[in-house]
């Protein structure tokens, strides 16, 4: 995306506009389902929390144009909002699952596609890549919330593992380090998410949910353990040019 040092209002409006859909999606939800004030209330702090992080970051990025990458991000925003609002509505009333299923598939079928549409507009940026993050994040956080229920407190290890990784990155600096691009993290990752819908449909025996989410988090388990170990030692050698051992290992990542 085009940067430039002119504040231009019109990404911030994109943003409200965002915000203002998310409420007509809440009140869609509240009128079919009949939701209670704990849906209400996850969903429009979510709605506010989502808009006012977003303009923030997009003043201080001074961004002419919030781009169409951007807005599929934004898009997919919304109906995490609406996951949260059901998952948060389940704990005083039976959930729709049907419709928190579908929702969800939805969101996770349109996850890389923001990534596609900013590298064939050439609108790629840090801040779409963050905001394509934070929201898988937060996705995988509030399904595992919902999982937990029926699995157990086990569950939410899933979902609590990148803020734990971020936390801890604040007492050791070396976390903060870049990582190579791996194929291998970007399919656990994608398995998450997978792995919760799953059980969260209820289709399956709770053994087979139970084995599937088991063998999700042991996936994420071992990517965040080989990621942590390769910042660790990256960390305890002086900055040079990587040898040729080293890029072919970056390579088979």
């Amino acid at each position: 995306m085009a940067l430039n040092n002119t504040y231009d209002a019109r990404p911030q409006q994109e943003t409200a506009v965002g915000a203002g859909v998310q409420i007509l999606l809440l009140a869609l939800l509240g009128t079919a389902i009949g939701m209670g004030p704990a849906g209400w209330l996850t969903g429009l702090a979510f709605a506010f929390a989502t808009w006012a992080v977003l303009a923030r970051a997009l003043h201080r990025s001074c961004l002419r144009s919030f781009g169409p990458a951007n807005r599929v991000t934004l898009g997919r925003a919304t109906l995490v909002g609406g996951v949260t609002s059901l998952v948060a509505d389940s704990f005083e009333s039976a959930p729709p699952v049907t419709l928190l299923v579908a929702l969800t598939a939805v969101a996770l079928l349109l996850d890389g596609v923001d990534g596609k549409v900013a590298r064939r507009t050439g609108t790629s940026s840090a801040l779409g890549a963050r905001f394509d993050m934070e929201v898988d994040a937060f996705l995988i956080l509030v399904l595992s919330v919902y999982v937990a229920t029926q699995l157990g407190p086990w569950v939410l290890l899933i979902g609590a593992m990148r803020y734990a990784f971020l936390a801890a990155a604040r007492l050791a600096p070396w976390l903060n380090a870049p990582l190579p691009p791996s194929f291998a993290r970007k399919t656990v990752a994608a398995v998450q998410g997978i792995a919760l819908l799953v059980a969260g449909a209820e289709l399956l025996p709770h053994l087979a949910d139970l084995a599937i989410v088991g063998l999700a988090l042991g996936s994420l388990l071992w990517s965040f353990g080989r990621d942590v170990h390769w910042l660790w030692r990256t960390s305890r050698v002086p900055a040079r040019a990587p040898a040729g051992a080293e890029l072919l290992e970056l390579a088979a990542r």
